[in-house]
This record gives structure tokens, C-alpha cells and sequence, in this order.
């Protein structure tokens, strides 16, 4: 059975940490909080544990991992070249929601890095998470901690339901603050790419690069993959998600118009959106939800982006929950953090995206 041990995330207890760096030094595999989601982590420098990781989740060999580090003066244990663009974007952003694509050093075990000569890194902002660093002393090969192309974890309950007897420990520091994963920065080409939006936005970081390329990655699970978050199908429930865009009085119609066709074909239709849109839609689809045949999830205000994405991961496995055949979905917009939950939603999607 796992194990799992509450931590304070503001002051987490030495003793717990120490005994969770300890299942780390000796190959185990510790679920921890980050300001992201909830990440599965091992040795990263153990290729043995590494392959656990791989096995618990259920991942392809082919999606690599991020290595997570307590500060920036460790990117020597893992990086053998760090240009100009990752050092400026280290220095305004770590620690924090950011994750940088270098030259790996060959003590990197390839089980990391899908067999490619670059290797993916961050410094996490969580206390929990930098106190486990510290106290381990090596870096933590980490993805999220759960079953591969599901929706990540946000509370060490989505942890639990999918990694259950899967893991040694879990540390159950709460909910994670943003609720979506770091963005990804490959700094091994020039200009440098953003592989995939997340925590810090496209806007922030052209701030410090200006140069930034934006690279869609839509990969196939065949293909090794230049970082995490690249393949077309991922972060996706149970049920099959279709992505709804638009202005929000034409998407709101549509969205009405496909519900109330699929359910009077007989299936039970989930519907994700931002708060606004779920208001609207309530009196429309009254009859509907009050049948069953209609279930509404909002997962956060347009109007607080941030708030949303933090609310997203966790929406969406409660209504998947609910066991719906089909969820129509509806994003935020694509400024700033909406295009981290858009890339969220499109993946979960498989690319299905009806622009209406």
C-alpha cells in the first residue's frame, strides 16, 4: 500500500522530509506538491528508479522527464552548457513554473531523457518540494503523478486514485497553487522555442528573450519527444472531450444547440466551462440537467484567468467522475495563462477543436 503523510506546504516537518529524501536515495518513488501539479519523483540519477517511474504511470519510454533541482547552482550536476537565454530566464524566474531544455551531461541517464543529448530542468518554488531537494541531495527526476495522458493531479487525492499501491509515498501538502504545469523553454536551439505554455507566460518570458520562438509540438508516442506536454493526446479523461472556441455569445449558442442534440440522442453529456458560460447555459439546458442528461462543471471565471487554470485539473476528473459519454469544452482565451489551459484542453481533446 502507498503511504500517505500530511505536510504542512508552508513549513513542512523536517523528520517527514528526511524520511522522504531516504525513500529517494535508496531508488523509492515519492508524489510530492509543486506550484504546478503533484510530481512522481526518483533519482534522477538512478536509472533503475527512473524505469519505476516509467512503470507506475504507465508511460512511454519515448515522453522524457523533467529533473528538478533545489537552485540554480545544481544545473551543473545535470546541464553541461548553459547559453545566455536559459541563464537570463533562470535568474528571473527560478525558482518558479519554469522549465529549461539544455545540453544534458552524460551522467544523466538516458531513461530521462528519451536517449536525447538535452535534458529538462527546473527549480521548483514549493516549499515542500525544495525541502525534498535539499534534503535528498541528488536531483529528482519528476513528471506528474499520474497514469500517462490523464489529467494531472492537483491534490494528493487525484495522486491516490491513480498511483495507489504504484508509489512508496505520498506527501499531501494540499492543493497545488497554479494548477497547470511549468511552461517549457528549449534553449539548446537558437532562437530559443516554447515548447509548451504553463505557469510563466509566453508574455513574460519575451520579456527576457525577445527572440522566443513558439513551437506546437504534437507528437506521437513512437517518436522520442523533445519535452514533456508534446504529444497530441494527453491530460484527457475518460470521456470523449471536444474543444468549443469562439466569441463567448456564439460559443455559449453552440454549445446550448450540441447539448441539447446529444442528449435527445440518448448520451449524457458533460459540459466544462468558464463560469460565465455555465451561467448562461444553466437556464437553457434546465430540463436537461434537472434529467440527469446534462451535467455543467465550471472550472472558473474568464475574468480570473489564474483562478481557473487552478480549478481546471480538478473540474475536469470530477465531471469525468460523473461518467458522462461525451464533454464539450470551453477555454478562457489564449492571453497570458489561457493559453497554458487552451493547450491544456486541446490535448485532453485529442485535437478535436470545433471553432464556432
Amino acid at each position: 500500500m502507498t503511504r500517505v503523510v500530511t505536510v504542512d506546504p508552508e513549513r513542512p516537518d523536517p523528520q517527514v522530509i528526511a524520511e522522504a529524501a531516504e525513500v529517494i536515495r535508496r531508488g523509492g518513488l515519492v508524489a510530492f506538491p509543486t506550484e504546478t501539479v503533484y510530481g512522481l519523483g526518483a533519482n534522477a540519477l538512478d536509472a533503475v528508479a527512473v524505469r519505476r517511474i516509467f512503470e507506475a504511470k504507465g508511460r512511454p519510454a519515448t515522453d522524457p522527464l523533467i529533473v528538478h533541482i533545489a537552485h540554480m547552482g545544481q544545473l551543473g550536476l545535470v546541464a553541461s552548457a548553459v547559453p545566455p537565454a536559459a541563464r537570463a530566464l533562470a535568474l528571473a524566474f527560478w525558482a518558479g513554473p519554469l522549465t529549461l531544455v539544455l545540453p544534458k551531461k552524460p551522467v544523466v541517464p538516458d531513461e530521462v531523457t528519451a536517449g536525447l543529448a538535452s535534458v529538462a530542468v527546473r527549480v521548483p518554488a514549493h516549499r515542500v518540494a525544495r525541502a525534498l531537494m535539499e534534503t535528498s541531495g541528488v536531483p529528482v527526476a519528476a513528471p506528474s503523478a499520474n497514469r500517462f495522458s490523464r489529467p494531472s493531479p492537483t491534490c494528493a487525492a487525484h495522486v491516490l486514485a491513480d498511483l495507489d499501491g504504484r508509489v512508496d509515498l505520498i506527501l499531501d501538502g494540499g492543493p497545488t497553487p497554479i494548477g497547470v504545469e511549468s511552461s517549457i523553454v528549449d534553449c539548446t536551439c537558437d532562437p530559443p522555442a516554447l515548447l509548451r505554455p504553463g505557469g510563466i507566460t509566453r508574455e513574460q518570458i519575451l520579456a527576457h528573450v525577445p527572440t522566443l520562438t513558439v513551437r506546437d509540438g504534437r507528437g506521437a508516442v513512437a517518436t522520442a519527444q523533445a519535452a514533456p506536454g508534446q504529444l497530441l493526446r494527453h491530460y484527457a479523461p475518460a470521456a470523449m472531450l471536444t474543444l468549443f472556441e469562439g466569441a463567448e455569445s456564439d460559443l455559449q449558442a453552440r454549445l446550448g444547440r450540441e447539448a441539447r442534440t446529444r442528449s435527445a440522442q440518448g448520451q449524457r453529456v458533460g459540459i466544462l466551462a468558464p463560469e460565465e458560460d455555465v451561467m448562461a447555459l444553466a437556464p437553457v439546458l434546465a430540463a436537461q440537467a434537472a434529467s440527469g442528461r446534462v451535467l455543467l462543471r465550471a472550472y472558473g471565471r474568464r475574468a480570473e484567468p489564474e483562478k481557473a487554470a487552478q480549478a481546471l485539473f480538478a473540474a475536469l476528473r470530477a465531471l469525468d467522475a460523473e461518467a458522462p459519454d461525451v464533454i464539450l469544452a470551453a477555454g478562457i482565451g489564449v492571453l497570458s495563462i489561457g493559453a497554458a489551459v487552451h493547450d491544456r484542453l486541446m490535448r485532453a481533446a485529442e485535437g478535436r477543436v470545433v471553432r464556432v
